[in-house]
């Protein structure tokens, strides 16, 4: 089995001993990312939307890095602090895909990394 680390600065370096990304056998794992702006390294949680989009944009600058899009998402893990965010947490996620949505769970955990209030990661596939 081959594999490769993917990294890339367009998204924030993990903070802990993990990879952003793994690529092996013709997938590609990405490792659960939260609102952490690249740049300036601050959380984006002013509100639910302006996090979620931080994290899909996380998860896209990564994916850049190993050639691939959210076409080649197959599944999706969403962890979230509340479920009473799942609304606005979904109506957001479901912007970034074309309608070919990926198997995904939803689930409310007690609580996430720096208090956060969305994680998510995701499984892709190299080749359509």
């Amino acid at each position: 089995m081959s594999k490769q680390i993917i990294k890339t600065d367009k998204a924030p370096a993990p903070i802990g001993p993990y990879s952003q990304a793994v690529k092996a056998n013709g997938m590609v794992f990405l490792s659960g990312q939260v609102a952490f702006d690249p740049v300036s390294g601050e959380l984006r949680t002013g509100d639910l939307q302006t996090e979620t989009h931080q994290v899909m944009k996380n998860l896209a600058a990564v994916m850049e890095e190993a050639h691939i899009t959210f076409e080649h998402v197959v599944k999706t893990s969403i962890f979230l602090s509340d479920m009473a965010h799942f609304a606005q947490v979904n109506e957001v996620y479901g912007s970034y895909f074309n309608g070919d949505y990926p198997a995904r769970e939803t689930v409310a955990v007690k609580q996430l990394p720096r208090g956060v209030n969305v994680e998510i990661s995701m499984i892709a596939v190299v080749d359509l």
